[in-house]
Order: C-alpha cells, then structure tokens, then sequence
C-alpha cells in the first residue's frame, strides 16, 4: 500500500479567503472518514447483488472475472479519470457539489445560468435527497444482516437492531457531531486496513485472481454474455456509490487531501477487497449467500460486524450532515423555503443542523427500512439514485468545459462523450430496475423537483408583481417624505429588491403617518460564490433626506445576521445601535389567481410554501422585540 506520510501543512485558501488549513496527512484522515465512507462499505453487498441478486450472474471465470474488470475500470474512468481529475478542478472558490458547480458556472460563463441548466442542478439535488435517504437504510441494515452469518437465529433482530441505530443516529444529530468526527477517521481507516487484509488472506492462495483486472475481461464478457453483461451494469454501479463525495466535500478538506486518501487508501484497500471475494467466490461458490462476511474466519465475523455497523455509521452521518449544507445551500440561492438552521460548533462552520430536514429524514429512511426491511430489496433503488446523480455532473462538467474553461471541442467531445457512454450506460442499465424498486427515487426527486421548482417559479412571479406597483424612491422622498412627520431613531425596512419603494415603508407612512430620522432600505443578496469577503460585502447609497440603500451581500455558504453587519457599517451617521432601531418587514398573504406565470395548482403550493417557512426575523438574526411586521394581499 503507498506511504501517506506526507505531513507537510496545506492550505487551501480561495480567492474569498475560505481556508482549510492543517496537515495534509491529518486532513486525509479526516477526508477518509466523511467522504469515503459511503464508497467505503460498497463492498458489503455489490458482488452479493451481482451474483446473488436480481438478475444473478453464473460463478464462473468469465463472468467472475469480467465483474472484477469492470469494477476496476469503473473506479479508474469514472473515479480517478471523471472525478478526481477533472470534476474536482471544478470547485466555486474551494467548494463542490451541484449547486456549487452551477453557481460557478453562472458566475463565470457569459451566457449566465440558463434555464436548463437550472433545472439540471435542481434534479441532482432533487436525487441527492433520494440517495440521503436509502444510503442509511442500506448500508445500516447490510451490516446489521452480517449478524445472520454469525448466528441464523439472529434473523429477527436485525430489523430491530437496524431501526433502533437508525433513530439514535438522528438524535444525536441536535448536539452536534465534532466531538464525534474526530474518531471518525481513524475508525473508517481501520475499516479499510481490514478491507485489505481479508482480501489479502484470500488472493494469496489464488494469486491468478489479479488478472481479472485486464480490461480485456470486460469486453469478453460482452461479447459472449452482451444480455447478462448489460444487466450487470445495474449491480456494478454499487460499488463506486459515494464518488460523487468526492466532489460534494471538497470545501470541508481541500482537493489534495481527497486525491491522497482516494489514491493511497481507499482505491487500493477496495480492489484488494473485491479481489479477494472474487477468488472466495470461485473457490466456495456457497459463499455467495454473504460473501463480504463470510471473507473472515468464524471467530472474527462478529467484531467485523461491529466495524462494519460503524462504518456505515458514519458512512450515513456524512450523508446526513451532506444533506443540512445541500438545503443550506439551496435556501441561500433561493431555490428553497427559509428554514431554521441552527450551527452545533463555535469553530467549524460546516457543523449545522436544520431540524426540519432531520426529523423528513428520519420518517422516511423508517419508512424505507420497514417497506423493503432487507437490503437486498433496497439496491435496485440505490443504483438509480446514484448514477442519475452522476450523469447530471457529466451534463454540467461539459458546459464548463466549453463555456468557462474553453477547451477544444475535440476534446470535449472526446472526454466527454466517454463519460456519457459510460453513465449512459449504466443509467440504461438501472431504469429496467425502475419496477423493482428504483421507483423510489423517481419520486422522492420527482416530489423534491417540484417543490424546488415550485419555490423558485413562485418568487419569481412575487418579486415581478411587487415591482408592477412600486414607486421609484426618488419620486417618494421628494413627496410624500418630505411632508411626513419625522421620529427620532433608525427605521431598517428589509425589501428583496434593490429598487422602489418597499412595501413596509409604504404601509408605514399610510397607518403611522411619521417616518424616523434616518431609514435604511435594506437588501441580503446570496452571491454566486461560498463565501464573501468582509470588504466587499457592503454596498451603501446616500438617497438624501436621512434614506440611505444598503445591500448586504453574502456567499451561499454563510448564514445572514443582520445584527452584526449593521455593526460594522460606516458612513451611515452615527454607529447603528439595536436598542434605537426597528425593523420593518413586509409579510404578503399570497393570493392564486389565473394570472399567467404558474398553475393554479403550484400558486397554491408556493402560498403554503410561503406561509411555512421560516419568519425572516428569525433567518436574518434580528432582535425579536424590535421588529414590526406590515401585512397586504398579494395576487400572483
């Protein structure tokens, strides 16, 4: 296995000033623990799926090698080709994920974020959520049925025992995890060492396994089994579940310390594995019925059961703190509801915790364990899920390549077309399996898209029917804010637009009749990038007569506080004090009407939307007893 005694001191530090800094060796530690503990416990059922699933393959040299080759290329293409070396060059100031990568792609490209492009990265999240829900479910309930190796009358427990790790793994979600995350690397890495070890034991007696990795197996096994071999595809996609991580987490580690872990740890360890369930296999056929399990001597299953349960464990954990930054992310690009998000740490910004997505969580990874209760039932649906994911970041990697990166069209075709024959491929290979289970995340994503599109539609359409009535605020202050009585004290009338009048103040002067000293008209606006400077984040206008426009701005990864930016705002007049300002804020009562734009039926969902998200009093951090809430009726 290669040396990862590399112990310089990185530092990622963009161009926003978000740094990761630290050991490179300690930061891969740290990488193998969060973000390759779903690929990590691959393993645990992909051969058994293979051979002992829903479209079960004969054990015998061809099929058993032209799997083993397959397994092989797929994590050198589309691992350390696709991922590793291209996708992850493409991170928005340090970060990655969809939503990252179609931030950056709109910052940068000059025909801006188009519409579908918009809908592509919408999709992916959509089946992110997907995923986040059948990667616990799967991969707790595929350890916990290794204790049906160790003992058959066990059989009974494993649903409860499943359940009860489940629930408690969602409980602790509230308190945070950084005391946790710090065992999380060395656990998974033991995990890894083990991977390597069974495989060892059994590739030694049978050393001829290895070449199994020649590429030529592949093709020979579609050429003479092309039925079987394409069916195959459908199974073979589970064991690089988890590569999209790779990119998803990138901000949470840096590019370098991913590549050292995937390269000297992870890549080695899991072929080693697969090597040697091969060579079980071919040797023992029996062993199919479990062969991860069945890999170690009888005296051992029982503590491999134990570290397999915690790797999964903590597999699910990433995906479930992956989960709250996707949401967090979506929230800031207007792609979602507010939602209440609450940080578990003082020190680690990517420690949050949205009560509303763990509690959704939870009712549906229950729901999915009782429904399919063994994991088997559970893997036509996580192929889907997965590969749709990763067909969507070729989609989008390709438009950076041309748009942003301006890489020759042969080129692009080239390396991108070998992607989309790939993830073609076993996209193909995964739809048949849409009755046997990869409905699920069809609908989790069809819900998710709707409800993501819906929101995004609908502010659209709220923001237009705002501006039809505003009134340029030149054309206010000269009239009817002249006139007006005013108080003493700072008035923050928060508007989503940077221009007009804002509803609030409006009502203000018609039920109040005074205006105060001095009125701040203030705008959050999210940018394209993770995170924004402190000296580029304010912009101010002196509008006369004591109005002054403010915009704030701030990176789809910070959380807003309103409080503390108007603390450090100057050339306002005097410092901005809480216990002398009030805020105004504006709350429509959303009206559905058969004003082109939306249907009726999504005016109808985006009024619910609306009335349940969270109050912008709370999302934006203000004082609670100095804000003032104004009501009017809005048709959209």
């Amino acid at each position: 296995m290669p040396s990862m005694a590399h112990n310089v001191v990185t530092e990622h530090e963009s161009e926003d000033g978000h740094q990761i800094s630290g050991r490179t060796s300690t930061l891969a530690i740290g990488a193998i623990g969060v973000v390759f503990g779903d690929i990590g416990t691959s393993p645990l059922y992909a051969l058994k799926e293979m051979f002992d699933g829903h479209h079960p393959l004969p054990i015998d040299i061809l099929h058993v090698f032209g799997v083993l080759s397959l397994i092989f290329w797929s994590f050198v293409i589309i691992v350390t080709v696709k991922y590793v070396t291209i996708v992850m060059k493409a991170d928005n100031k340090g970060e990655g994920g969809s939503l990252a990568l179609l931030a950056l792609i709109t910052r940068k490209s000059p025909g801006g974020r188009g519409w579908l492009l918009t809908i592509l990265a919408v999709l992916a999240t959509s089946l992110f959520f997907g995923d986040a829900i059948i990667t616990p479910s799967i991969s707790v309930l595929s350890a916990v049925e290794g204790l049906v190796v160790v003992e058959a009358g066990l059989k009974p427990l494993v649903l409860p025992i499943s359940v009860a790790i489940l629930v408690g793994l969602f409980l602790i979600q509230s308190r945070g995890t950084a005391g946790l995350s710090k065992f999380f690397g060395p656990i998974v890495l033991l995990y890894f060492i083990v991977l390597a070890v069974l495989g060892i034991v059994h590739i030694l007696p049978n050393p001829g396994i290895i070449a199994g990795l020649s590429p030529h197996h592949a093709v020979l096994f579609f050429v003479r089994d092309p039925g079987l071999a394409f069916l195959s595809l459908g199974a073979v996609v589970l064991a690089i579940t988890g590569a999209e991580a790779l990119f998803a987490d990138m901000g949470h580690f840096g590019r370098r310390p991913i590549i050292l872990g995937w390269l000297c740890v992870v890549f080695p360890c899991l072929i080693i594995n697969y090597l040697g369930q091969c060579a079980m296999l071919l040797r023992d056929p029996s062993t199919v019925a479990n062969p991860f399990f069945l890999m170690a001597p009888e005296q051992f299953r029982l503590p491999l059961v134990i570290l397999a349960t915690l790797a999964t464990i903590i597999a699910s954990q990433a995906l479930i703190t992956g989960a709250f930054s996707v949401v967090q992310q979506a929230v800031q690009l207007g792609l979602m509801p507010r939602v209440r998000i609450a940080h578990t740490s003082e020190s680690a910004l990517g420690q949050i915790y949205v009560p509303s997505v763990n509690w959704g969580l939870l009712a549906l990874v229950l729901l999915v364990v009782v429904t399919f209760q063994e994991s088997t039932n559970l893997l036509a649906a996580y192929g889907l899920a997965v590969i749709g994911t990763m067909f969507i970041t070729t989609c989008l990697i390709t438009v950076l390549m041309v748009r942003v990166w301006n890489w020759p069209i042969w080129q692009v075709a080239l390396i991108a077309g070998l992607f989309f024959i790939i993830d073609g491929a076993y996209l193909a290979a995964n739809v048949i399996k849409i009755p046997q289970g990869g409905w699920f995340p069809l609908v989790v994503a069809i819900v998710a898209f709707t409800l993501l599109t819906t929101w995004a539609r609908g502010r659209q359409l709220m923001i237009a029917r705002l501006r039809e009535g505003a009134i340029p605020i030149k054309v206010f202050i000269d009239s009817a804010a002249t006139s007006a009585t005013r108080v003493s004290g700072t008035a923050v009338f928060m508007t989503s637009a940077a221009e007009g009048v804002p509803p609030a103040l409006l009502h203000n002067l018609k039920h109040n009749r005074v205006l105060h000293e001095r009125i701040i008209l203030l705008t959050v606006k999210i940018a394209d990038v993770p995170y924004v400077d402190d000296e580029v984040s304010f912009k101010l206008e002196d509008l006369g007569n004591g109005f002054r426009r403010l915009i704030i701005k701030y990176g789809f990864m910070q959380e807003p506080n309103v409080p503390a930016a108007l603390a450090r705002v100057q050339g306002c007049g005097p410092a901005i004090r809480m216990i002398d300002t009030s805020f105004f804020l504006s709350r429509q009562t959303l009206l559905a009407s058969e004003r082109p734009g939306m249907a009726l039926w999504r005016e109808k969902l985006f009024a619910w939307m609306m009335q349940n998200a969270e109050s912008p009093m709370q999302f934006f951090r203000l004082p609670t007893n100095r804000v003032v809430e104004l009501g009017s009726q809005l048709e959209i």
